[in-house]
């Protein structure tokens, strides 16, 4: 869906995936307040969708004005349920699942390879989930410095893995303009996945030779990508 707008979006709400926390996206947020953008990075706690999704709209509430909501990976699910919010203009998912109303990270994801790096989860006891080590630096972040993939590791929060199998109510990006950064070398979400998802939403692409955290690897070309979508212009 596109749409033009004469007065763009000042707010972007960036909502980071699993196994990983706000800083996800340290190098674009500086990017993207040099343009003068207002610019919350939501800290979701993984712990159960619905306090992921809550933890969002509280974020959107808080903003003076419409908003531009970013996803990576499965924070792509909680911007698609979160994205129904009135505040909310639209939509970027990077490297991000987009499930479709009443769907799952499960539900879309069997017709296509399992990437490498589901088989670099380590299960806890508890439910919880965390990426090894090896996981973080050769599937997750490949394309990093190693004193990059060092920080991922330490900062890394367990995620709860029932937000694997939470169904959204309605799909947002039914309804309102998306945009989507392909990851090619992705290794966390098959890449044509990835391009899939992207065509259904009939999304405005952006393919990127990236590894899972290209808005790490690749900053300028994601914030690019943002800022394009604050206008609502495709």
């Amino acid at each position: 869906m596109a749409q033009s707008t004469s007065s763009p979006i000042k707010n972007v709400v960036l909502v980071h995936g699993a196994f990983a926390d706000g800083s996800s996206y340290a190098k674009v947020i500086p990017l993207l307040q040099a343009k003068g953008l207002h610019v919350v990075s939501v800290q979701i706690p993984l712990t159960s969708f619905d306090d992921d999704v809550a933890a969002t709209k509280r974020a959107i509430a808080a903003q003076d004005g419409p908003v531009l909501l970013v996803g990576h990976s499965y924070g792509g699910v909680v911007i698609s349920e979160a994205g129904n919010e009135s505040k909310v203009a639209g939509l970027v998912y990077v490297a991000a699942f987009a499930p479709d109303s009443g769907q799952n990270i499960v539900d879309i994801s069997k017709s296509f390879p399992k990437p490498p790096g589901m088989d670099t989860l380590a299960p806890q006891a508890d439910g919880f989930l965390l990426l090894t080590e090896q996981g973080v630096k050769e599937n997750f972040a490949q394309d990093l410095t190693e004193s990059e993939k060092d920080v991922l590791v330490a900062v890394q929060p367990m995620t709860a893995g029932a937000i694997f199998g939470a169904k959204i109510s309605k799909a947002a990006w039914r309804d309102k303009p998306t945009w989507y950064v392909v990851s090619s070398n992705d290794r966390m979400i098959a890449p044509d996945q990835e391009k899939s998802m992207a065509k259904q939403m009939n999304a405005s692409t952006t393919i990127l030779p990236a590894s899972h955290v290209v808005m790490l690897s690749h900053p300028k070309e994601v914030a690019a990508v943002i800022e394009k979508a604050t206008t609502l212009t495709k």
